[in-house]
């Protein structure tokens, strides 16, 4: 009779037993929506990262396409200017000798 008794409270005390490693093996609800939050919170995170890498690389590649342009058409003012310099130098050379000839001519 004994022994009939304490089959039963085995297998009550087994079942216990190994009943929170099955309940602690599935997250509870509040634990899934804890790590849902997490997770979210760190993809926000990353996009943002991301976004911020985006934008700077984005700035670093105008401006140095800005400074190069301004550099080139820098550069072709002053060959421009220096090509209309000789030009009206030679104009204004040619004009002063030919009045300046003219001159000694007509008197």
């Amino acid at each position: 009779m004994k022994i009939a008794k304490l089959v039963p409270a085995t297998l009550l005390v087994a079942a216990l037993a190994c009943t929170p490693a099955l309940v602690s093996g599935q997250p509870s609800p509040q634990s899934e929506a804890r790590q849902d939050a997490h997770k979210a919170g760190q993809n926000t995170k990353d996009a943002a990262r991301n976004a911020g890498h985006a934008t700077k690389n984005g700035s670093k590649k105008a401006y140095k396409k800005t400074k190069h342009g301004a550099k080139k058409a820098s550069s072709a003012t002053e060959h421009g200017t220096k090509k209309a310099w000789h030009k009206t130098k030679g104009a204004t050379k040619g004009a002063y000798e030919g009045a300046k000839s003219g001159a000694d001519h007509s008197h």
